[in-house]
């Protein structure tokens, strides 16, 4: 029996949920919670060894407390995954099946546009999509806009493909992620995580409680098959931001598939659409940053343009260019290649300022992105 999910089930009873809903959700029984639980709150005994090492006889490759290494490689090795889900023109998609994928930007900045667009490319394709509406955006306009993106009438009626849930409370929420485990949907859209942690009873700003919400809620929905599409916020304070999220860490570790920076380039406006850069946070697999352009921490994943002109929304993702992600974070490529030119390479803020007659914010904000692209190379002050 896994000594991890024991745990998790520890924290999910302390964080308030019943025995047999920690059981549920870990999948182990409620008598094995119940005694984790107990011997959690026991007092701890003094042990003469704290981490014996067990005596295996020569019989290392068959230990059951060990995987077999060798009948995995008999077997041979499987690929790693690729994202199959939202395909950009050249053909390659950005989001992974069976796993968390993280969207995450400014307000208004078109994060809840790019997983409904990855949700309508699913249902038009007659799979199954999971709607979780924690953000309050409502059913009319959920639907409404799922209408403009020419997902037919009857694929939304029908419940077998389409499920659309605004969660009253936990109880309800949990509910939902039963019944996912048996319906597998393809895609599963969590909007958004900021609301999630306060509807679980569980603190926003927390690393430990979004590690919660993540076994309880969107680690369940992979598990069953979805891609998942956690929508997330950005915080306003500016070194917190450049590494992503409020509780980045945590977050980071449970992206089992992409983490996907949005950053608004044509603002966004009814009856005539906009566009979006995508930026490569983090990939796990490595899938979708094998194809983007390698320039930068954080590559780009191609421009989301939406066109809503006339009654529908157009939408598409163009393959990513050299220079969108200096781009997406307010720098030119001319900027890029004015330090290029410079020798020596410049050493600091004001030395592009002294050098370049650039006042503060440029020179800063371009040293950062030229210093990124050559980390390897050029130290930091």
């Amino acid at each position: 029996m896994s000594g991890f999910k024991l745990d998790e089930a520890v924290r999910l009873v302390e964080s308030g949920f019943s025995h047999s809903g920690a059981a549920d959700v870990v999948g182990l029984p409620v008598g094995a919670v119940t005694a984790a639980v107990r011997t959690a709150k026991a007092p701890v005994q003094p042990k003469g060894e704290a981490f014996p090492v067990p005596d295996t006889e020569g019989g290392e490759q068959g230990n059951a407390l060990y995987l077999d290494v060798a009948a995995l490689l008999d077997g041979g090795l499987p690929d790693p995954p690729a994202p199959v889900v939202l395909r950009r023109e050249d053909g390659n998609a950005i989001f992974y099946a069976r796993q968390v994928n993280l969207i995450f930007g400014d307000p208004e900045s078109g994060k809840t546009f790019v997983a409904q667009a990855a949700a309508a490319e699913a249902l038009t394709a007659g799979r199954r999509v999971l709607f979780v509406d924690i953000d309050h955006n409502g059913p009319q306009a959920t639907i409404s806009r799922f209408l403009d993106m020419e997902v037919p009438e009857e694929t939304l009626r029908d419940p077998a493909l389409f499920r659309y849930v605004e969660p009253a409370d936990k109880a309800h929420l949990m509910a939902v992620v039963k019944d996912a485990k048996g319906w597998h949907p393809a895609v599963a859209v969590a909007d958004s995580v900021g609301e999630l942690l306060p509807l679980l009873g569980l603190n926003s700003n927390s690393p430990d409680d979004f590690t919660l919400a993540h076994t309880a809620v969107l680690k369940p929905l992979a598990l069953a098959g979805a891609a998942v599409l956690a929508i997330d916020h950005l915080p306003k304070n500016t070194e917190s931001r450049a590494s992503g999220p409020t509780g980045t860490a945590a977050k980071r570790r449970a992206v089992g598939g992409v983490s996907i920076r949005v950053t608004i380039n044509e603002q966004f406006t009814p009856g005539r659409g906009g566009s979006a850069f995508l930026s490569v946070n983090k990939d796990r697999h490595g899938g979708l940053r094998r194809h983007c352009p390698a320039e930068g921490k954080e590559p780009s994943a191609g421009l989301f343009k939406l066109d809503s002109s006339d009654d529908r929304i157009r939408w598409k993702v163009t393959a990513p260019k050299l220079g969108e992600a200096a781009a997406a974070v307010g720098v030119s490529a001319a900027d890029l290649a004015e330090l290029d030119k410079l020798d020596p390479p410049p050493k600091s803020v004001s030395d592009v300022k002294e050098r370049l007659r650039w006042g503060t914010t440029r020179a800063m904000d371009t040293l950062k992105e030229w210093r990124s692209r050559r980390s390897r190379d050029v130290p930091e002050e």
